[in-house]
């Protein structure tokens, strides 16, 4: 599957706080790139809270369903990682984790307080976060005669292109930098701009 034009992630990681019945249960949310970022931010959450009951997450890494999972971490099935990623759900966001640490109060909450304490707690998390709109970018390398330059540059201005690196000679060299969504139109005109010369 295709990366859309843009999405939706968080800048930084951030945290929100929800109290039931004398458990605390503390939301955290991290972007992250790929799985063994998720095992090192619930890893350093493990060191952070080493007293902690349970540490449930859930995560979102690309924009297939597969790509999104969770962990109950031992509370009942579905009452503690389903809530947390249905929160990821309903932001919008990509490549993003959620985790819950929930420290035990000694009243049991039963699985509808378990579902409501572990949902709050992540959209506690979520209301401190920034979340931005994400564009992904390609890169293109590009060689041509110095002779081509006035046409290659005619695409340059025409286009939200940056100029990555460069080095200019006989021969030029330019390592480009664009948004995805417009890579086909910017190939199609560095094309005619450089063949048709």
């Amino acid at each position: 599957m295709s990366l859309p034009d843009s999405y939706l992630s968080i800048t930084q990681p951030a945290e929100g706080s929800y109290k039931d019945k004398g458990s605390k249960f503390i939301g955290y949310v991290f972007p992250v790139k790929d799985l063994e970022d998720i095992k090192e931010q619930i890893n350093s959450l493990k060191e952070l809270h080493p007293k902690a009951r349970h540490i449930c997450y859930a995560y979102r890494l690309g924009f297939t369903p597969e790509e999104a999972r969770y962990n109950d971490d031992g509370e009942p099935s579905g009452s503690a990682g389903k809530p947390i990623l249905n929160t990821i759900f309903s932001s919008d966001v990509h490549f993003t984790l959620v985790a819950v640490v929930r420290y035990f109060g000694g009243t049991l909450l039963g699985v509808p307080g378990l579902i409501q304490a572990y949902k709050e707690a992540s959209l506690e998390a979520f209301s401190a976060a920034e979340i931005i709109e994400i564009e992904p970018v390609e890169t293109m390398e590009i060689r041509f005669n110095y002779a081509q330059m006035n046409e290659f540059m005619k695409v340059i201005k025409k286009y939200p292109i940056q100029i990555v690196e460069q080095e200019v000679n006989n021969e030029c060299w330019y390592l480009l930098r664009f948004a995805k969504r417009i890579a086909r139109e910017v190939k199609s005109a560095l094309d005619q701009a450089l063949t048709s010369y």
